[in-house]
């Protein structure tokens, strides 16, 4: 699994940006997938995360209500539809991969496979 984050940039506070997540070479079908970010000084923590079905999501608390999280298995894509971004936002966000049952979605030990990350800068 190679994951490529895309969709990153400089916003002001308020403003909007979609993260993609791709893998061209294979599907997503039956994998986890997550959204991580770290701030600069910061541990990698859980954003988003959207189980192998798409029928069960979770959001850290400062996310609720603002970022979705979906997938689109035929285009091997997963988004993070950020709105109403503070500067808090901003770090490198990472999508994550993982496709064994049981595993916690919203930490990062659980999953196997991770992307380059996207530079999110929110600006006041």
């Amino acid at each position: 699994v190679q994951l490529q984050a895309s969709g990153g940039g400089s916003v002001q506070a308020g403003g909007s940006l979609k993260l993609s997540c791709e893998d061209p070479g294979r599907t997503f079908k039956g994998y986890d997938m997550g959204w991580f970010r770290q701030a600069p000084g910061k541990e990698r923590e859980f954003v988003a995360a959207i189980n192998w079905s798409g029928s069960r999501t979770e959001y850290t608390d400062s996310v609720k209500g603002r970022f979705t999280i979906s997938r689109d298995d035929a285009e091997n894509t997963v988004f993070l539809q950020m709105n109403k971004l503070q500067p808090d936002d901003t770090a490198i966000y990472y999508c994550a991969a993982q496709n064994v049952l049981g595993r916690p979605i919203t930490r990062p030990s659980s999953y196997d496979y991770w992307g380059q990350g996207t530079q999110v800068t929110v600006s006041s």
